[in-house]
């Protein structure tokens, strides 16, 4: 990265906030602590599907130091035993009747500590009925299955949706002339977010007030707020959602979890504040998981590598309640982009969505709204597509990738892409790579192996991915009927400095840094003289808040535009005090001066004061600068990415070694680049790990299998190389500074471009994720899987 300097506006700059954070001086929920607080733990469900025949509370009522037990028939009783979701259905938050998934909440203890809780749980009996599950959702709409929501009037399967992108007849049509054609079924399997810090909340209701206080790891405050207000009945200006310090989200704190219900009904109920912290195995059972697509995609071309269509579908596993969190139009989120990055004539995909006895979710670890599967799709059929025409993947990349001058660019499927070069970004990561050196050194290496039976396999993977980020416009994107606009309010003192206070909410992304770098860019002010407000709905806009990274899309565009009226306030203001016209006014960073005369002029300082002091301004001028700003953006924006990963196969023990991984990007406008690296480093690791280690699955009877992380494996640094990054800038048209985004770029991109190389050392042509090494090795002795391991 270089020397790192301190600018004022953008540029490599130290975080501001980790000089709390890395000192232990951060502030999470579990830091809270109010005067008579208690606390809170959940019963949950050891059957995956069971009738609930009785619920006898009286032994864990007893108890010395317990203070309430709540069942599902005392919030029917409040009418509050369900909860709207994201996605028009509703969510059991304590079960009543029936248990859909292990690990459903059955019951709420509250007591004076968090071990007299827990301990609690154990005194409370519940007489089950089990009942046969189904855990696969290749299975879910046989005529046979188990009906996982028979309490909803009228159903008779688990079925929940068809979708369609993209038109049909025209993709048929394509296919039907076509010289050839590739399938390929693939499963992307369910995956878990898994932040660093599990969910929590601290709920604070006066009875005397009438206001309801929550501390929570929410990534959405005001979303938050509406949903307590919906559900409780609580007058939002009675709602007060606090969001701390946040351990990381990745889309896991998106959602609103049982847990924060029954803390707010407990406080309610007894008067005082009531914590509820999840542990690790509850994060892993009962919060919103990633993937889960079983997926056929068919890729048509011309005998030499001209592809000309895509057609895709998809079986997608909501689980037990159709609980994603995305646009309410888009029921598989953006997977319409599984175009990808090429100029095909028609696409086409159809997506259904079923119930299993698994827990809801959706749409978290940061996949960008189903994007992260619609990527992969399409890299691997590009990769299957190379491997049964004999052609260079990267070669026929580079044929069909779209030029610069298409853009804006129409997809077959309705999007529109805003800007790129995607050819000069994946010229520029074989660069970096040397890729004609290491398919060379390939070449050597397989020639060894097969004349002595011994060594690795070298393996080289390519991906290249578009990304959709910012949702979203008004006039196509809300959730739960709220429009998905993010505000900036902007304060300047009479000192000069400044607050900022926006709806996004960072969970470790560096906003109180990036923020103030975008002020700094637009006022001319040092990023330590801006501080950052956010979540807190009290001191905040209203907004959708952090996720799909918006952030930087959508409320740094709301920063910018409110930063810029300032700056035109400040020119009226800086017109009295010189006395002079403001149209003979220019900007210089930092300053107003009179055109043509540097040496007349007043710096923002200076205005600032004169703002605040008696000085008399024009009629209709307001004193002070303060402005705000409500963005809706006008269109999506569109990163892309070329990615390059290099394996060693042990072909005897299945092993895989990522030597290399070379990821150039282009997020347009890099605010920060120390920011957007360490963003992509943390998002290559995901990619590393969901295309090696990750994986949620279940036994037949809906068991989780992966509740802890002796089961659940994480990517260490021991498994990820030193990073080799690159960039290519195209700025977004439409944003006003042309940011992209990029928390998730490298997300989406980087496991088709892991699991290519290692299908390409093995000379596989397609396995599924994760390959792990006993997956790897059974491929490479061309021997089935193993039932065991199978994708349930």
């Amino acid at each position: 990265m270089g020397r790192v300097v301190t600018p004022v506006g953008f540029g490599p700059l130290r975080r501001k906030e980790d000089l709390r954070l890395v000192r232990g001086r951060g502030r999470f929920v579990d830091d809270i602590a109010l005067p008579g607080m208690l606390h809170g733990a959940i019963l949950r469900s050891p059957y995956a599907h069971a009738r609930i025949v009785s619920v006898d509370t009286s032994a864990a009522e007893s108890h010395p130091k317990v203070r309430a037990v709540l069942t599902g028939a005392d919030l029917a009783a409040r009418d509050m035993a369900w909860m709207p979701t994201a996605s028009h259905d509703v969510a059991a938050v304590l079960a009543c009747e029936k248990v859909h998934f292990q690990g459903q909440e059955v019951a709420f203890v509250v007591a004076e500590d968090r071990y007299a809780a827990r301990d609690a749980l154990a005194l409370i009996e519940v007489e089950y009925e089990p009942l046969p599950a189904v855990v696969d959702a290749r299975t879910a709409l046989d005529p046979d299955a188990p009906l996982v929501r028979d309490e909803q009037p009228g159903c008779t399967d688990n079925h929940i949706f068809d979708w369609e992108s993209g038109d049909a007849a025209a993709t048929d049509a394509v296919f039907a002339a076509a010289e050839h054609v590739s399938d390929c079924d693939l499963v992307y399997p369910r995956v878990h977010p898994a932040p660093l810090e599990t969910c929590g909340i601290v709920a604070d209701a006066d009875r005397i007030e009438g206001r309801l206080t929550v501390h929570a790891t929410t990534q959405a405050p005001h979303t938050h707020r509406v949903l307590y207000s919906r559900i409780a009945g609580v007058p939002e200006h009675r709602i007060r959602v606090v969001a701390p310090d946040i351990g990381g989200g990745f889309g896991n704190k998106v959602a609103m979890y049982p847990g924060y219900l029954c803390a707010v009904v407990a406080s309610t109920v007894t008067g005082r504040p009531v914590k509820w912290v999840e542990d690790r195995s509850e994060n892993l059972m009962a919060s919103s998981f990633a993937r889960d697509y079983h997926m056929r995609g068919e890729i048509a071309a011309t005998r030499d590598g001209r592809i000309l269509a895509v057609r895709v579908r998809v079986l997608a596993d909501h689980g037990a309640f159709n609980a994603t969190s995305q646009p309410s139009r888009f029921p598989a989120g953006f997977f319409g982009v599984f175009t990808g990055s090429y100029d095909l004539r028609a696409a086409h995909c159809r997506v259904t969505g079923v119930h299993t006895n698994k827990a809801p979710g959706g749409v978290a670890y940061a996949c960008s709204f189903r994007i992260t599967e619609a990527s992969y799709l399409v890299e691997r059929l590009v990769d299957v597509l190379a491997h049964d025409l004999g052609l260079d993947p990267a070669r026929l990349r580079m044929d069909n990738l779209l030029r610069a001058e298409q853009f804006p660019h129409p997809t077959p499927t309705g999007w529109e892409y805003d800007s790129g070069d995607y050819p000069a970004t994946l010229r520029l990561a074989l660069e970096i790579a040397g890729y004609d050196e290491l398919r060379a050194e390939q070449a050597a290496t397989r020639a060894e192996y097969e004349r002595t039976g011994r060594g690795r396999l070298l393996g080289i993977g390519l991906s290249f991915f578009t990304e959709a980020v910012g949702a979203g416009p008004r006039r196509t994107m809300d959730i739960m009927g709220l429009g998905m606009a993010d505000g900036a309010d902007l304060r300047v003192h009479p000192s000069g400095g400044a607050v900022l206070a926006v709806s996004c909410m960072s969970q470790g992304q560096g906003h109180e840094t990036t923020f103030a770098q975008i002020i700094g860019h637009e006022l001319g002010i040092p990023a330590d003289q801006v501080q950052v407000v956010q979540g807190d709905t009290d001191r905040t806009p209203f907004g959708l808040g952090t996720y799909g990274s918006r952030s930087t899309a959508v409320s740094g565009a709301a920063t910018v535009v409110a930063a810029r009226r300032v700056r035109e306030r400040a020119r009226l203001v800086a017109g009295a005090m010189l006395e002079i016209d403001p149209i003979d006014l220019e900007w210089v960073p930092g300053r107003w001066q009179v055109r043509g005369d540097p040496t007349a002029g007043a710096s923002l300082t200076e205005i600032a004061a004169a703002a605040h002091s008696g000085l008399e301004l024009p009629d209709g001028v307001e004193g002070h600068l303060d402005a705000s700003c409500v963005y809706n953006p006008p269109n999506l924006t569109f990163p892309c990415g070329a990615y390059l990963c290099v394996v060693e196969v042990d072909p005897v023990t299945g092993e895989v070694r990522v030597r290399r991984f070379v990821a150039v990007d282009d997020c347009g406008v890099r605010i920060n680049p120390m920011i957007v690296a360490g963003q992509v480093h943390r998002g290559l690791a995901d990619g590393i790990g969901m295309a090696l280690m990750e994986l949620i699955t279940f036994d037949p009877d809906g068991n989780h299998l992966a509740a802890s992380f002796m089961d659940y494996l994480l990517p260490t640094s021991m498994e990820c190389p030193s990073w080799e990054l690159g960039e290519t800038v195209t700025p977004s048209p439409h944003h006003p500074i042309g940011a992209k985004g990029v928390g998730e770029s490298a997300t989406v991109g980087s496991p088709a471009a892991v699991v290519n190389a290692v299908l390409d050392a093995i000379g596989v042509r397609h396995a599924d994720m994760p390959l792990t090494p006993a997956q790897v090795w059974r491929a490479v002795q061309g021997r089935p899987l193993r039932p065991d391991l199978a994708i349930r």
